[in-house]
C-alpha cells in the first residue's frame, strides 16, 4: 500500500490523563479497578489483555464514549471536545454504497455547515488518497478486503481530522502483512501529530507502538511503558509469554502491585503525573466538564452542529441509495407483496362482494387478509433496519447524529415503497372482483386504512430492531408479533365473542381497527343484511358494533399506534445509550 503524506490534524495532539478509573458492569461487579496512566500526543499505544479483562471498556472510558463509575478523565489539548476519532472493532459503514459514496455521506454529516460540495469532494478525494485507497473509489464497500474496510472505517474519522484516536481490535481478523500495514498507517497519523490508542490481542502489534497498556484478567492495571520495558519488568522475551507470568501469579493483585511499587519510586516522575494515585490536578488546567467522564456525544466532528432537517435529509438520501442499490433488498421488499398478491388471487374467488349473492365468510376473511397484508408488510420492512446497523448507529451518535431524524429518514424511505405495494394489492384486488365496487372516495379510504395499518407495523418493526441487538434475534420475533395479529383482531373469532382478556387484549392490536376500518368501509354490515344470505344476520350479530365506527375514528387510533411505537423506538435507542454510559 502506497500513501500520500499524511496532513497533520486540524487540532494539536491530545494528551489523555486518567486518574482512578473503575467500571462497573449493572450487577456491582468491577471490570476495571484504579486505572491511572497518561497518553501523550504523538503516541501509538497498544492495550493489552486476556479475553474479559476489560480492554474494550477501557478504550471505551478512555474515549468518553463510557461514563467512568469511578475516577476521572481528562483530554488536554487538541482544541474543541469534539476532536476525537473512534473506530469501533465492528464496520462502521454500511458495505452497500461505493465507498466514494460512504464518505461523502459521513463528510456530509460531519463538517461544519456551510461546507460546499466542492469542499466535500475536495475533502473525501484528500483522505482517500491520504489512506491509499483513492483506486477503490468506486467500489462498494462489501467488496473490499478486510484490511481496506478498517482504512476505510479510519478514513470516515479522518475527515474531520482529529487530534486523537481510538481503534478497537483493528487488526482483527487481518493476515499479519496487511495488519503491518494499517499498523503503518497508525503510526503514519502519529507522526503527523495525532495521539492512537488501540486494543489488540496479537502482541506483534505492539513491537510498533510506543507504549503498551496491560490489564490482569481483573481490569486491573499491571504496566505501563514501552515494549521493550514490559520485556524486562514481566522477566520474558516475547510480549506473548506475559498472559502465563499474569496467570501464574497466586495473587491477582501482584503485578499490579510490582508496577506501583515502581511507578512511585521512580525518581524522574513529576509529582503532578496523573498516573499516580495521590496527584494533584493538572497544571495545564482542563475544562471541568471534559474532565469529569462525561459521555462524549458529539465527539468526532461538527455533526451535532448540523441541524435537524439537514441531518435528516442526508439520511434520507443515503437510506434511498442504499436500498436502490441492494438489488436483492429491492427485489424482496417489492417482489414479497406481489407473491402475496399471487397468493391471495388463487385462494379467493371473484364476486365474494356481489351484492346479489354475497358470502358473508369471504368478505370476512378477504377483509382480514387484506389487512394483515398491510401489517405484514410494514412488520417486515422495519424488522430488520436498525439492529444491523446497531454499530453504525453508535458511532454517529457520536458525531452528532440524532435518533429523531435517523428514524424519521427511515420511515420518509420505507413509507412510500409500502404505499406502492399496498396500492397495487388493492388495486389488483379490485381489478379482478376480488373487493367491493366502491366508488373513487371509497376506495381512497380502503387505502388510507390499509396505508396507516402499514405504517403502524412499520413503526412496531422498528421498536422491535431497536430493542434486541442482531438479526437472529429479530429475526425469531416475527411470529410471536404475528400471531396476536391474526387471532385477537377479530376476523376468526369476533371480539364479542372473546373471552374478556382477548376482548381487552384486542384493543392492542392495531390490526384490528385496520380490519374495522376496512369493514365499515366496504359497508359490510348492509351487505350481509341486505344481501340475501341466510349466514348474513346470524354473522352479523356475532360482530355487534365492530363495524359500526366511523372510519376516522380507526385512522386517528392507527395513527396513534403510528406516533406510540416511534416514540417508544426513540425511547429504547435513548435508554440503550445511557446504560451504555453507565
Amino acid at each position: 500500500m502506497t500513501t500520500e503524506k499524511l496532513a497533520p490534524p486540524t487540532h494539536t495532539g491530545v494528551r489523555i490523563a486518567a486518574n482512578g478509573l473503575g467500571q462497573r458492569v449493572r450487577d456491582g461487579r468491577r471490570i476495571l479497578d484504579d486505572i491511572s496512566l497518561t497518553i501523550d500526543p504523538g503516541e501509538v499505544v497498544a492495550i493489552l489483555g486476556a479475553s474479559g479483562a476489560g480492554k474494550t471498556t477501557l478504550l471505551e472510558t478512555l474515549a468518553r464514549v463510557r461514563r467512568a463509575s469511578t475516577g476521572t478523565v481528562r483530554h488536554d489539548g487538541g482544541g474543541p471536545a469534539d476532536a476525537i476519532g473512534f473506530v469501533p472493532q465492528d464496520d462502521i459503514i454500511h458495505r452497500e454504497l461505493p465507498l466514494e459514496r460512504t464518505l461523502r455521506y459521513a463528510a456530509r454529516l460531519r463538517l461544519p455547515p456551510g461546507t460546499t460540495p466542492a469542499e466535500v469532494t475536495r475533502r473525501v478525494a484528500e483522505v482517500l488518497g491520504e489512506l491509499g485507497l483513492s483506486d477503490r473509489a468506486g467500489l462498494p464497500v462489501g467488496r473490499l478486503s478486510g484490511g481496506e474496510r478498517k482504512r476505510a472505517s479510519i478514513a470516515v474519522e479522518l475527515l474531520t481530522r482529529p487530534g486523537v484516536f481510538f481503534l478497537d481490535e483493528p487488526t482483527s481478523g487481518l493476515d499479519p502483512a496487511i495488519a503491518v500495514d494499517l499498523l503503518r498507517v497508525l503510526r503514519t497519523l502519529a507522526d503527523a501529530g495525532a495521539t492512537v490508542v488501540l486494543t489488540t490481542h496479537q502482541v506483534t502489534d505492539v513491537e510498533l507502538c510506543d507504549r503498551v497498556v496491560v490489564l490482569t484478567r481483573a481490569g486491573r492495571l499491571a504496566f505501563a511503558g514501552p515494549p521493550a520495558a514490559a520485556r524486562e519488568f514481566f522477566g520474558v522475551r516475547s510480549l506473548a509469554e506475559v498472559y502465563l507470568r499474569l496467570d501464574e501469579a497466586d495473587d491477582p493483585a501482584t503485578w499490579p502491585g510490582r508496577f506501583a511499587a515502581r511507578r512511585d519510586n521512580d525518581p524522574d516522575r513529576p509529582d503532578n503525573d496523573p498516573e499516580r494515585p495521590d496527584s494533584g490536578p493538572d497544571r495545564r488546567g482542563s475544562d471541568p466538564q471534559r474532565s469529569a467522564g462525561a459521555p462524549a456525544v458529539g465527539v468526532a466532528g461538527s455533526g451535532r452542529s448540523q441541524g435537524r432537517w439537514r441531518q435528516w435529509a442526508v439520511l434520507t438520501a443515503r437510506n434511498t441509495e442504499i436500498v436502490a442499490r441492494n438489488r436483492l433488498t429491492l427485489a424482496i421488499l417489492l417482489g414479497s407483496p406481489l407473491l402475496v398478491l399471487g397468493m391471495f388471487a388463487l385462494l379467493f374467488r371473484p364476486g365474494a362482494f356481489d351484492p346479489a349473492r354475497p358470502s358473508p365468510n369471504v368478505t370476512v376473511m378477504i377483509l382480514f387478509w387484506i389487512a394483515f397484508g398491510g401489517f405484514f408488510f410494514g412488520l417486515t420492512y422495519g424488522l430488520l433496519q436498525i439492529c444491523t446497523e446497531l454499530p453504525i448507529l453508535r458511532r454517529e451518535r457520536l458525531a452528532g447524529v440524532r435518533f429523531g431524524p435517523y428514524l424519521l429518514a427511515k420511515v420518509a424511505v420505507l413509507l412510500p415503497l409500502l404505499a406502492l405495494v399496498d396500492l397495487a394489492l388493492l388495486g389488483v384486488l379490485r381489478g379482478s372482483d376480488r373487493l367491493p365496487p366502491v366508488g373513487g372516495a371509497d376506495f381512497a379510504a380502503l387505502y388510507a386504512t390499509l396505508l396507516l395499518s402499514s405504517a403502524a407495523a412499520l413503526a412496531l418493526g422498528l421498536l422491535c430492531s431497536a430493542a434486541v441487538s442482531d438479526a437472529a434475534q429479530a429475526t425469531l420475533m416475527l411470529p410471536m408479533l404475528c400471531f396476536p395479529q391474526v387471532l385477537f383482531v377479530g376476523a376468526i373469532l369476533p371480539v364479542p365473542a372473546m373471552a374478556t382478556g382477548g376482548q381487552w387484549l384486542s384493543y392492542a392490536m392495531s390490526n384490528r381497527w385496520a380490519f374495522e376500518g376496512l369493514g365499515h368501509t366496504a359497508d359490510v354490515p348492509r351487505l350481509w343484511r341486505d344481501g340475501g344470505s341466510p349466514l348474513g344476520p346470524p354473522l352479523l350479530a356475532t360482530y355487534g358494533d365492530s363495524f359500526s365506527r366511523p372510519v376516522w375514528v380507526n385512522w386517528l387510533i392507527l395513527g396513534g399506534f403510528v406516533l406510540l411505537f416511534l416514540g417508544a423506538t426513540w425511547a429504547v435507542l435513548v435508554r440503550a445509550e445511557s446504560r451504555r454510559a453507565v
